[in-house]
């Protein structure tokens, strides 16, 4: 939304986080990096002519990414506000129906996350791109034995190992850290997770300082990007 001044603590389910939420349009840290992510993308890759989806879609950026792709689809499990209704274990789309998938903390939500990347792989063309987020909160991935209502639903705490996932079935994975950008945009995520696990978060691990780094996934079909 183009802010410029301080960013507000927000307090969540893990405890708060400082220097989290813009006061302006509500995004938080990993919406900032995002957003320099797929702004450099757009500046790369000329999608005037794709088909983009946006799945779980933010409501900041509808535009932002409406304004640079020929078709711009939504789509969540939820039916409200979006063109489809869709479970992404099992798309209703044909192969190869878009050109750009934008998914921002939806698959640690997913049990068989592996149909859903799968179907995701699909339904992109020759030269389309993922863009697969999932919030990084562990050296490992831990599975939960079932969805724990105090993480949003969330059925594991993906770890930096998690993006080995996406390897299988794109050709390049690129990641992009919050150390990559300047300070000011304020792409780290500030949370004293030493204070993990608790009785409400009781496997996610103990992990010590209170800046982390996010890490945005871009995922290419083709190796030749």
């Amino acid at each position: 939304c183009d802010y410029q001044g301080p960013f507000a603590t927000k307090t969540m389910n893990t405890g708060p986080r400082i220097n989290a939420r813009c006061p302006k349009c509500g995004s938080l840290e990993r919406h900032r990096i995002q957003h320099l992510v797929m702004l450099s993308l757009f500046n790369r890759v000329d999608f005037s002519r794709a088909r983009m989806i946006h799945f779980a879609p933010e409501h900041f950026f509808r535009d932002f990414f409406r304004n640079r792709v020929g078709t711009y689809e939504t789509a969540d499990i939820n039916p409200k506000g979006v063109d489809h209704q869709v479970d992404l274990r099992k798309l209703p789309f044909p192969d190869a129906s878009y050109d750009l998938v934008f998914a921002s903390h939806v698959l640690e939500h997913i049990d068989e996350d592996g149909k859903a990347i799968s179907e995701i792989r699909r339904i992109l063309g020759p030269k389309g791109i993922a863009v697969l987020p999932v919030p990084i909160v562990a050296e490992k991935t831990i599975e939960y034995p079932e969805a724990n209502p105090f993480e949003e639903y969330h059925v594991r705490a993906p770890g930096l190992d998690y993006f080995d996932r996406y390897r299988p079935a794109f050709a390049k994975v690129d990641l992009h850290r919050s150390s990559d950008y300047p300070e000011k945009f304020q792409c780290y995520i500030y949370e004293d997770r030493s204070k993990w696990p608790t009785t409400q978060l009781p496997l996610l691990p103990t992990t010590p300082g209170e800046r982390h780094a996010d890490i945005i996934p871009v995922c290419y079909v083709s190796g030749k990007n």
